[in-house]
């Protein structure tokens, strides 16, 4: 019997649509159906990266950087300079490289600030009540509303929680990362059942990134294709979205979609790298410090979950 062939990244551009709206690339990452983003100032050629894995093999645990590598070979093949490097929140299903790729590109990386309560969470969860300092890891903590700038375009952080306490949204011009909170309309939305989590607050975080302009156009995190379409797609617009979103069209009642997101959560097991990424995630992309043996371990929670 012959070898499964190995899924292969797809990489898609969405242009720039004229002055204020960035040119944004996607690539996608496909052993965790995660996106990761490029999103550029077509004037400047500045760059943020947004949300960029750390390939984990969840039987070794051994770590691998071609994810990382092929977003890189991006940002130089289109001759980008990375000042900022973005994660939308602490990640359950995939490793951050951000910690890996300030070192590669010198750039800022920048976290919600209310990863210091997700911190607070899970080190109770891990028993390690020392080990996380998301002030040391990171370089900035983002408040609601905060702006900042790729380039010469502005970039406004909203608080989206719901997949998690503290995960943020950066709109930038006509695009807005929207992380795990939508998927694409014909998948849905994203679960709310993690520790700190809140289909209430999901629901709430939902509309209102579904208030920004209508021809906004909104990345999602992540995409696991359907029972009717197998090619990844992570772009959709505002209108789009508010039109044929399953679960949260226009006119859709709060009532029946948080039930529905319940009874969904209910059945879907835990991400099969979540233990091991949040301890690294919560670290800004860091190992554990090396113990005597000169390597890192990871502390694994039985029975909690």
């Amino acid at each position: 019997m012959s070898d499964p062939q190995p899924k292969q990244p797809i990489t898609r551009h969405s242009p720039s649509r004229g002055p204020g709206s960035p040119d944004v690339w996607g690539i996608y990452e496909p052993d965790t159906g995660s996106v990761q983003y490029v999103c550029a100032d077509p004037a400047t050629r500045k760059a943020a990266l947004i949300d960029v894995v750390w390939n984990l093999d969840p039987c070794s645990a051994r770590l691998s950087t071609d994810s990382m590598d092929q977003v890189l070979d991006l940002v130089r093949r289109n001759g980008l300079t990375v000042e900022w490097v973005l994660d939308t929140h602490p990640h359950a299903d995939h490793v951050m490289a951000s910690a890996l790729l300030k070192r590669r590109t010198g750039a800022v990386t920048a976290i919600g600030e209310k990863v210091v309560e997700i911190a607070r969470l899970w080190a109770d969860l891990y028993h390690l009540p020392q080990a996380f300092d998301p002030a040391r890891d990171f370089d900035r903590l983002f408040a609601d509303g905060e702006t900042f700038r790729i380039g010469d375009l502005d970039v406004r952080v909203m608080l989206s929680p719901g997949h998690t306490l503290g995960s943020i949204t950066f709109v930038c011009g006509d695009a807005a990362f929207v992380h795990d909170t939508l998927m694409q309309p014909d998948a849905g939305t994203s679960r709310a059942d993690f520790p700190g989590g809140s289909a209430e607050d999901l629901w709430q975080s939902i509309h209102e990134i579904l208030s920004l302009p209508g021809d906004t156009r909104l990345f999602v995190g992540h995409d696991y294709g359907t029972d009717t379409r197998a090619e990844p797609r992570w772009e959709a617009t505002v209108a789009e979205q508010r039109a044929t979103n399953r679960h949260v069209r226009d006119g859709t009642l709060r009532e029946d979609w948080i039930r529905l997101r319940k009874q969904r959560d209910a059945r879907l097991p835990l991400p099969d790298r979540m233990l091991a990424a949040l301890q690294i995630n919560l670290r800004g992309g860091r190992l554990p410090p090396p113990e005597a043996d000169g390597h890192s371990y990871l502390r694994i929670p039985v029975n909690r979950f």
